[in-house]
């Protein structure tokens, strides 16, 4: 049973690393290359609108799921697979929820809060994106290594 229980969870998790590595991948370059702040606008709205979404859902499910599973291995597991399902995650909850939270959230709020008129989302939005997109590089190998470490946990049950 746990076993099936880490394969879910480590899919799950190789999925929020796959929304994760769309944005570092090519839906940031495309939102930097739009004119003027319409990646800025498009931006705000993404954000605006995740907040309503299955990723949200996943992401969230993840936290508490995380902490699930290291709770689990802690009393059941020992050796690699303990070491593995722990270390993944310790990945989520510092690389992912952590950079989300103190870097990547704050700067969406900044984001909203600036106005086009008075030029402050043009200033604001060349830094935002070099430096969110960075971060969420972060994310993306954080959730992968989350997703790999249990998957291959779930292979040594």
């Amino acid at each position: 049973m746990m076993t099936w229980i880490l394969l879910v969870s480590g899919l799950l998790m190789a999925l929020i690393s796959g929304v994760f590595l769309s944005f570092s991948d090519f839906v940031m370059r495309g939102l930097a290359q739009a004119p003027g702040t319409a990646g800025a606008t498009g931006m705000i709205g993404l954000n605006r609108t995740v907040y309503k979404s299955i990723f949200m859902v996943l992401f969230m499910g993840l936290v508490l799921g995380s902490i699930a599973l290291a709770l689990w291995a802690y009393w059941q597991l020992d050796g690699a697979a303990l070491s593995l399902v722990v270390t993944g995650t310790l990945s989520y909850l510092v690389g992912v929820l952590a950079v989300t939270g103190f870097g990547n959230v704050p700067m969406n709020n900044r984001l909203d809060a600036t106005s086009e008129r008075s030029g402050d989302m043009a200033i604001y939005w060349t830094d935002y994106a070099k430096r969110w997109t960075w971060l969420n590089h972060i994310r993306t190998a954080a959730s992968a290594f989350a997703a790999l470490s249990w998957l291959i946990a779930a292979n040594l049950l």
